[in-house]
């Protein structure tokens, strides 16, 4: 009997966007230290991009005082790089990239050329003016919230109604059948690209029942065998990516035209344009779809 073979499977752990890719010593801002004056390194989102110094094909970010006449508010502080503290601040969508900078987009969809590094300190920047353009008042009374010493949840200063950055769990599935997988498409996608059945976890689920729920309402077949196989955080604008394999188990193709255009089976020789390296359907695909 042939020995076993193990196929290679790099951690998604190390996913862009997850923070565990950022390997220089990266320390969130959350432990109630006393925010440094507001100079160092500069996250400057604009929209769902980054400002930029480039050099070549490199990229760096802005480093020093805060930029001037560039970014109304106050800025946050995210954390420390290498010692160094990490302000985020939004710059109007409207406002000219000045000179020196650059703007180059963070969405995988639209051909980001950032590495990895930055990608998930450009995400952690974006979930965070998400977080605070979402949370200014208590969603049970209405009034202005406060930040809470030390940490990123608000507080009611009226109904003393405490609420923290919401993250919005989904599954992600790769359905295989032997030798083929069974990819969907949105339409609005570039022509010929697949991916993965994906849909939001329900209240009172568990992630195995939101698989096998979500390949059912979309694609019409049901599952069996479901293993968990890693996650990334997706800031567009604040998504926790789980992703699983599934073996197919019976029913014929039935597409949901209200979420899919198309949904069909693919020998894994033969697979369709599909997601970038950047995310877990990519990852999936590249390293779990050949049984």
């Amino acid at each position: 009997m042939p020995a076993p073979t193990h196929r290679p499977t790099p951690l998604t752990v190390y996913l862009p966007f997850n923070r565990d890719c950022v390997r220089d010593g990266f320390v969130p801002a959350k432990t109630g230290d006393v925010p440094p004056p507001p100079h160092g390194h500069w996250l400057l989102v604009q929209d769902q991009a980054l400002l930029l110094h480039a050099e070549g094909d490199r990229f760096r970010l802005p480093e020093g005082d805060r930029p001037a006449d560039l970014t109304p508010g106050d800025p946050i502080w995210l954390g420390t790089l290498g010692n160094t503290p990490c302000w985020v601040t939004a710059v109007p969508k409207d406002a000219p990239v000045p000179a020196g900078l650059t703007r180059e987009t963070m969405v995988p969809m639209q051909g980001t050329r950032l590495p990895d590094e930055l990608l998930s300190l450009g995400g952690m920047a974006m979930q965070l003016l998400w977080w605070e353009s979402t949370s200014g008042h208590c969603p049970r009374c209405g009034e202005p919230t406060a930040r809470i010493a030390g940490e990123w949840g608000k507080k009611c200063a009226r109904c003393r109604y405490e609420h923290y950055p919401h993250l919005h769990p989904a599954v992600i599935t790769l359905v295989r059948d032997g030798p083929r997988v069974l990819l969907a498409r949105k339409a609005g996608w570039a022509p010929g690209r697949y991916a993965l059945v994906a849909g939001f976890v329900d209240n009172g689920e568990s992630l195995e029942g939101a698989v096998a729920r979500e390949v059912k309402e979309e694609v019409g077949v049901d599952v069996t065998d479901i293993q968990y196989v890693g996650s990334q955080n997706w800031p567009f604008p604040s998504q926790l990516m789980i992703g699983f394999v599934a073996r197919y188990a019976g029913g014929e193709i039935t597409i949901d035209r209200e979420e899919l255009e198309d949904a069909r089976w693919f020998d894994c020789d033969t697979l369709p344009s599909g997601p970038s390296r950047h995310s877990i359907a990519g990852f999936i695909i590249a390293n779990h779809a050949r049984p």
